[in-house]
C-alpha cells in the first residue's frame, strides 16, 4: 500500500497578504494534512489484519520530510520525498502527475490511499488525478472499509443523504473521509525509529518524468487572487420570556429588515 500525504500550513494561523493576494506562510507552523492521517491509519489497519507494507510519499520542499517522519512514527514502513525545483508551482494536475510517477517508481501497489482533500486547497482533485494518470479505478469519500479480499475491496462511500456500498478490484485509488477512523498517535519508540530512518529524495532525474508535465509548465490552472471573505457584522441575541415572545421579536426584526 502507498499513502500519499501532504504537509500543509495550520490553517488556523494562515493570513493573507492584502497587497499581493497570496498566503503568508512564513512563521506559520506546518502539519500533516488531517485527512491524510486518516489515510495512513486505514492502511496500517489493513496491514495489521492482512499483512503487507505501507509506504508514505509526498511532494514538497525539503522540510516536508518532517511530515513523512510523523507518518513513520505512526507505524508506516517506508517514506519517500519527491522534491525538485522543477516541481514548483504545480497545480493539482501537475501534482497528481508527479505523485503518479513516484508511485510507478516505487512499484505496483494494490491500494493507493489518499485523504479526501487537503485543508489548504480543498479541491479533492489530487487523488482522482493520480488514478487518472495511472489508469486505475477510484473510490472517493470512503467512510468505511467493509472487506479486503485478495483481488478487491468492498467499501462504503458517503453520498448526499446516505451512503453507497461499492465493490472494486485492485489495484485501486481510495480517497478517505475523516469519519473512517481515528488516527493513532505516534509512539515514543516509533518516533525514535522514524528519526533514524533514511528517507530518499527523488527529483526529476530519478522519476524520469516529462518536464513539460511538471511544475508551472504542466499546470493548466493559475491562481489569480486569494482574498479573505468580507467580515460580517456581529450577531444579535434575541431574548424573551418564552418561545412565543422570542419568535414574535424575531419576525418583527425580519420585517424591519424587509427579509419577510
Amino acid at each position: 500500500m502507498i499513502v500519499c500525504i501532504k504537509q500543509v500550513p495550520d490553517t488556523t494561523d494562515v493570513k493573507i497578504d492584502p497587497e499581493k493576494g497570496t498566503l503568508i506562510r512564513e512563521g506559520v507552523p506546518s502539519i500533516v494534512n488531517p485527512f491524510d492521517k486518516n489515510a495512513v491509519e486505514a492502511a496500517l489497519k489493513i496491514r495489521e489484519e492482512k499483512g503487507g507494507k505501507v509506504t508514505v510519499i509526498t511532494m514538497g520542499p525539503p522540510q516536508a520530510v518532517d511530515a513523512l517522519r510523523e507518518c513513520l512514527a505512526m507505524g508506516a514502513d517506508d517514506a519517500i520525498l519527491l522534491s525538485d525545483r522543477a516541481f514548483a508551482s504545480s497545480d493539482t494536475w501537475a501534482t497528481s502527475y508527479t505523485l503518479a510517477m513516484g508511485i510507478k517508481k516505487v512499484g505496483n501497489p494494490d491500494i493507493i490511499f489518499c485523504g479526501k482533500q487537503a485543508i489548504d486547497g480543498d479541491t479533492a482533485q489530487v487523488g482522482p488525478g493520480i488514478a487518472e494518470h495511472l489508469g486505475l479505478p477510484q473510490v472517493t469519500y470512503v467512510q468505511k472499509i467493509k472487506e479486503v479480499k485478495e483481488d478487491g475491496m468492498i467499501v462504503e462511500r458517503s453520498i448526499e443523504g446516505g451512503y453507497e456500498v461499492v465493490s472494486v478490484g485492485m489495484p485501486v485509488m481510495i480517497a478517505v473521509d475523516k469519519s473512517i477512523n481515528e488516527p493513532r498517535f505516534p509512539t515514543m519508540m516509533g518516533t525514535m525509529k522514524a528519526h533514524k530512518k533514511e528517507i530518499p529524495t527523488w527529483g526529476l532525474a530519478e522519476l524520469g518524468a516529462d518536464e513539460d508535465k511538471l511544475g508551472m509548465n504542466g499546470s493548466p490552472t493559475r491562481v489569480k487572487r486569494i482574498f479573505a471573505p468580507e467580515r460580517k457584522g456581529q450577531g444579535e441575541m434575541i431574548q424573551g420570556d418564552d418561545e412565543s415572545e422570542v419568535c414574535a421579536l424575531l419576525i418583527e426584526k425580519l420585517r424591519d429588515k424587509k427579509v419577510v
